[in-house]
């Protein structure tokens, strides 16, 4: 997995949830089983990885952003497409 990708995804993360504390963030695990992150912090997540990195995320890819690992093969898989 790319480090530095899996790093900016969770400062656009806490950009947008300021209240997560990236030291108890477990990338594996769903976002929402861990903070209190909800369908309009995923839709504003989705919006700043668009402006942060250039990808736009479809709503109907939204359920990739679920956790940082899975949001960081979704972008790898989209950057290389």
């Amino acid at each position: 997995m790319n480090e530095s990708l899996k790093e900016r995804v969770i400062g656009i993360l806490i950009g947008v949830a300021p209240d997560i504390d990236a030291s108890q963030l477990v990338t594996s695990l769903a976002l929402r089983d861990q903070v209190d992150f909800d369908s309009m912090d995923t839709l504003h997540f989705a919006i700043a990885l668009k402006k942060e990195l250039g990808i736009d995320v479809p709503d109907a890819d939204f359920r990739e952003l679920a956790s940082v690992d899975r949001c960081v093969q979704y972008l790898q898989r989209r950057m290389q497409a």
